[in-house]
């Protein structure tokens, strides 16, 4: 870096740093909002406020044509541009202003819509996921001179999901419907975060998701236990048997026709900071045979998420005729979503004992997702990243899914996709008491500013 170089970080660290507050005051209304994109929960103008703040926000911090745009699941999105000098390269910015329910109010420690400082944390729904991320966006323009007039280094196109945490894929809709709204030769996916709180990280693969519904059939009704229990076939039994086929004696997956070996190449995720984030009780061993890096980001992973059957409070002597159960496979890049959906209805439909019956029907299948990271925005934002934590840049998977990175990797296949983002394990999202720490903020969003001018010329 020369000394030039040197001075202007310097002096847009202090203006990240001096925008903080500006930043907390963002949050603080944001969070207010309870902008869950359910309007069997939340009344839809809660969405509605949160999108106008978007517009009015970011047009202040110095982009053009801020407005709402209706997708298809009903859900408006909030787009925006601003030019750059002329033969710049093009930058995307997203982030998502709808918000998980709060679920359980009384597992809050404080008010889940209102903003909230504590032990340095700032708590609330939304704090981290995903309204950190567009606190962080504001501050990193507003640093860059944005709100003063003075312009971009690059072109800048901004898009706000309304209904990311629905799932019901009203963005992922919009893009063949108005591919200009996103075409970019970068495209930052601001919705994760960082390994570890100050470690600066980019999450290259995103596992895929097959959802099926198995249901196992043995009898015309009910039996009598007493009377029948013994040669009577079981229908929960035979469903026990069936899901623990899904599982080695070592607890890891294995499905006939998936390969389970895969081995991850990016950063180690040890065991005993995984046993800690995933609050795994003592004496409790962790599964599988490679390490939790592996079995988190390049192997499948099978989970039960819900059992049909007679529950304990009300349950009767009797042979049950006919239950089901909720099964999902987390599938790693290089993995087809469809052949995995049909690996695991195989393997469900002969694993069944004494010639039970089994239907599975298919859920939801989502593809899986690798970032190609060889290219000039990879390189600026190692970079900038670097600058902003002084510290190199690690590579990280994530077990959620992103199906919107597909498409847009599909629909635009030289563009560059990065996911960063302010959502550290410590911030609990999706859960009661989730929070940010906001040093994660200005970290991020000088991070941001650095990338966006290192980019404007990329090298």
């Amino acid at each position: 870096m020369t000394a030039a170089e040197s001075t202007a970080t310097a002096a847009l660290r202090e203006k990240v740093r001096a925008l903080m507050p500006r930043a907390k005051e963002d949050l603080t209304a944001l969070v207010a909002m309870r902008s869950v994109a359910d309007p069997r929960q939340f009344p839809p103008e809660e969405c509605a406020r949160a999108a106008d703040f978007l517009v009015r926000a970011f047009t202040e911090a110095g982009l053009r044509d801020m407005r709402r745009v209706t997708t298809p699941d009903g859900s408006d999105a909030v787009v925006g541009h601003a030019p750059g000098p002329e033969g710049a390269p093009t930058v995307l910015l997203y982030c998502h202003y709808d918000v998980q329910p709060p679920l359980d109010d009384a597992a809050w420690e404080t008010p889940p819509f209102e903003l909230t400082e504590r032990d340095g944390r700032w708590f609330g729904r939304g704090a981290a996921d995903c309204k950190g991320n567009v606190a962080m966006h504001l501050t990193a323009l507003r640093a860059l001179g944005g709100a003063e007039g003075r312009g971009f280094p690059v072109n800048i196109k901004f898009v706000a999901e309304g209904s990311e945490e629905q799932g019901t894929g009203g963005l992922e809709q919009l893009v063949p419907l108005q591919p200009e709204l996103f075409a970019a030769d970068a495209l930052l996916i601001c919705d994760t975060g960082n390994f570890a709180r100050g470690l600066p990280t980019a999450t290259t693969s995103l596992r895929g998701l097959v959802t099926v519904v198995v249901t196992v059939s043995t009898l015309k009704g009910a039996m009598h236990s007493g009377m029948f229990g013994g040669p009577a076939p079981d229908a929960l039994a035979a469903l026990v048997r069936i899901l623990d086929s899904l599982r080695d004696e070592h607890g890891g997956t294995t499905i006939k026709g998936l390969a389970t070996g895969g081995v991850w190449d990016g950063v180690d995720y040890p065991a005993e900071q995984f046993r800690a984030d995933a609050g795994v009780l003592d004496g409790v061993s962790l599964v599988g045979t490679g390490t939790v890096a592996d079995e988190l980001w390049a192997r499948p992973a099978v989970t039960v998420l819900g059992i049909d059957c007679p529950p304990v409070v009300g349950s009767s002597a009797a042979v049950q005729a006919r239950v089901s159960a909720r099964v999902s496979l987390r599938i790693p890049p290089g993995v087809d979503a469809e052949e995995a959906r049909r690996a695991l209805a195989d393997h469900l439909a002969s694993a069944a004992p004494w010639g039970a019956r089994v239907e599975v029907e298919p859920e939801s299948a989502g593809l899986p997702f690798r970032a190609r990271t060889d290219g000039p925005a990879y390189r600026a934002l190692a970079s900038a990243l670097r600058e902003a934590y002084g510290k190199d840049m690690v590579r990280s998977g994530q077990g959620g899914s992103i199906p919107l990175c597909n498409v847009l990797a599909e629909r635009f296949p030289a563009a560059e996709i990065a996911l960063i983002g302010v959502e550290e394990p410590g911030c609990l999202i999706h859960a009661p008491n989730e929070s940010v720490d906001p040093s994660e903020i200005e970290h991020m969003a000088l991070a941001e500013a650095l990338f966006l001018s290192r980019f404007a010329h990329p090298g």
